[in-house]
């Protein structure tokens, strides 16, 4: 078992949300970075460079968020193999505070493609066999707690997307600078958009505990665990439309569904799941609400939503 640091660096003021925390756009960003420096150290130093013949193509990420990263805290990531295929690989990811504390870990399952045309092709034996000496397991903590990560499809189009009536949270255009240097939008890129998605969609359906919790100064809120998966890769000038909803949750958590949807063809960019909750800015604890307060959030959830 073996793992190899591949980020180190640390929290601007300018990444943090309302929350007083680093934004989850900019988790999957440094995520980002320590795939390229897992990928170095796996022979493909090149993976992610305009001249790069072949690239690690991202398909699915899961993220458990443990303990908030806030302005200038100092972090790193330390990356492994969990699982390689033919042209696949479920890699781990480790975000750790400086006294070693765990902030976040990924699953990031990638596949091994050329850099521009996107077809899938096997790894090299000397790529499998730098994954063998760098096989890792999940962390004890850090994994999945409410989101599985079974083999998952999407009926997710424009049309489910009215008839389930699920609201509008993010529209706009790709542009060229939010492009990796192939021409696709970056990863990140999602996840920002779904963080913007957030705000929009509790004004449309209320936020979690109703009219009370509104009235709260201190109210905020965090996901704890999302799963994104990529159905397609939009590039610069094609648009985007998020559809969101609430699928269920409890006294504690909202389990909340994104559709990034080509609004052109009606079909899925990408399809993910949060588990978000509510906390109090003040003690930074996660607030159980009452059963009333659960009545009334139910009437804001879409039944049988799912990716």
């Amino acid at each position: 078992m073996a793992e190899i640091e591949v980020w180190r660096g640390g929290v601007a003021a300018w990444e943090c949300d309302a929350m007083g925390h680093l934004n989850v756009g900019f988790y999957v960003a440094r995520s980002m970075e320590a795939l390229a420096g897992l990928a170095a150290e796996l022979g493909l130093a090149g993976a992610f460079t305009p001249s790069g013949d072949a690239t690690l193509m991202v398909r699915e990420q899961y993220i458990r968020f443990l303990r908030e990263a806030r302005v200038n805290a100092p972090l790193s990531i330390t990356g492994g193999v969990l699982a390689m295929e033919d042209d696949t690989a479920r890699l781990m990811f480790v975000m750790r505070h400086a006294d070693g504390t765990m902030a976040a870990t990924f699953q990031t399952v990638v596949t091994h493609a050329t850099s521009r045309g996107a077809r899938v092709f096997p790894w090299s034996d000397r790529t499998r066999a730098r994954a063998e000496a760098l096989t890792t397991t999940i962390p004890a903590g850090g994994e999945p707690r409410s989101i599985g990560l079974e083999p998952a499809t999407t009926d997710a189009s424009l049309a489910r997307a009215e008839v389930l009536g699920l609201a509008v949270t993010g529209r706009g255009v790709v542009l060229a600078a939010q492009c990796d240097p192939f021409g696709r939008m970056l990863t990140e890129g999602f996840m920002q958009r779904l963080s913007g998605a957030i705000p929009n969609l509790f004004a449309q359906v209320g936020r979690p505990g109703g009219p009370a919790a509104e009235r709260r100064p201190n109210l905020g809120g965090a996901a704890m665990e999302y799963r994104i998966l990529h159905h397609a890769w939009p590039r610069a000038g094609d648009r985007l439309e998020v559809r969101s909803g609430i699928g269920g949750g409890d006294a504690r958590i909202q389990r909340i569904f994104h559709w990034v949807l080509d609004p052109d063809s009606g079909q899925p960019w990408a399809t993910a799941q949060a588990i978000s909750v509510s906390f109090d800015l003040e003690t930074r604890k996660i607030i159980t609400f009452s059963e009333d307060q659960l009545a009334e959030m139910r009437q804001g959830w879409t039944e049988g939503l799912g990716f």
